[in-house]
């Protein structure tokens, strides 16, 4: 698209007079900035959904407490599943890493939760897989700041 209105605008300003070519040239060059600039912000905006694996887990083992509708007013002050794609990097940093801290420290699912619904433990594997997760979501936020 690009060369085809380079072509198009080089043979124009052949025969364009030195008055119009400076305008012309302007308005292609804020063109291509704001067409440039949005796009950056529609690939920033769009937010990957969680992995299929991870998704299974979360679901199963998280997402009772860590929702938008639940009960429990602290797991969902300290984690919403449903809000986490719209915080700010810092604070989807900050959330990436306390998902790891948590697992890595044995804490979720708490012990209480796991009383009730001893199917909900995580295993090794399920464990393993959050955590590279939610390293590699980290990693990357912080890469593209």
């Amino acid at each position: 698209m690009f060369i085809m209105l380079y072509i198009l605008l080089t043979d124009k300003l052949l025969i364009m007079k030195k008055s119009i070519l400076i305008p012309s040239v302007l308005l292609l060059m804020v063109s291509l900035v704001a067409f440039g600039s949005n796009r950056s912000n529609e690939s920033e905006s769009e937010s990957e959904p969680l992995p299929a694996k991870v998704k299974t887990i979360v679901d199963n083992s998280c997402f009772g407490c860590h929702n938008t509708d639940s009960r429990n007013e602290d797991a969902k002050k300290a984690l919403d599943f449903m809000k986490l794609d719209s915080l700010s990097t810092v604070k989807m940093i900050h959330a990436y890493k306390e998902i790891g801290e948590v697992l890595e420290e044995n804490e979720m699912p708490p012990k209480r939760f796991l009383e009730r619904f001893p199917d909900r433990a995580l295993n090794d594997a399920d464990k393993k897989l959050l955590l590279d997760w939610s390293k590699e979501q980290t990693e990357a936020l912080v890469k593209g700041m």
